[in-house]
């Protein structure tokens, strides 16, 4: 019986934790993109460097990551890694090169307070309120929302971009924000 208690706590277990944190299900808001953030971190570890992160909404498929990362700035290798309905591939491996007298890891970036998820998604949910308010969109949705990290490795360049679309598609809505949240520019 005791035998029995035990295999019912493990499956429950294997189950719950599979079925809570989906990220291809997961809202595209603050607190989805937070969970996503977390699936990097699981994968590639909290020091991880990247030099193109998005996540893409398919309404097929749900929530799409991709990533350039590694974990290892300095071995001038990357991979190019895409997490669809919650399973990690790897697309290819890239080689780099960091102009001399720099390391590479100056033209990458970092998850964590000064660039993380938890901003796109807010602005995400930003960019949302906006199009439902000053243009009467009762429904937009995600396409595509994305770290822009500027080749020449200054931060303080760093843009949030993010793409809405009607449910039926027609037109996407581009809106680009600074580092600190603040909206540069809004496109159509």
């Amino acid at each position: 019986m005791n035998s029995l208690k035990h295999c019912t706590l493990i499956v429950l277990t294997i189950v719950f934790v599979s079925c809570g944190e989906s990220t291809s299900k997961q809202t595209t808001n603050k607190e989805g993109f937070i969970v996503m953030e977390q699936a990097l971190k699981s994968k590639f570890g909290a020091d991880a460097y990247y030099t193109d992160l998005s996540i893409t909404y398919n309404h097929s498929v749900g929530n799409i990551i991709g990533a350039t990362v590694t974990e290892d700035p300095e071995s001038l290798k990357m991979g190019q890694w895409d997490l669809i309905k919650d399973t990690w591939r790897q697309n290819q491996d890239i080689a780099i090169e960091a102009p001399q007298g720099t390391k590479a890891a100056d033209f990458m970036f970092q998850l964590g307070e000064t660039i993380n998820l938890s901003t796109l998604g807010s602005l995400v949910e930003q960019s949302i309120k906006k199009l439902k308010d000053e243009k009467n969109m009762e429904n937009p949705i995600l396409s595509i929302a994305s770290i822009n990290f500027p080749n020449n490795g200054d931060i303080s360049k760093t843009k949030y971009i993010i793409n809405l679309q009607p449910e039926n598609g027609e037109t996407t809505f581009t809106f680009q924000y600074a580092l600190n949240g603040d909206l540069i520019k809004m496109d159509y």
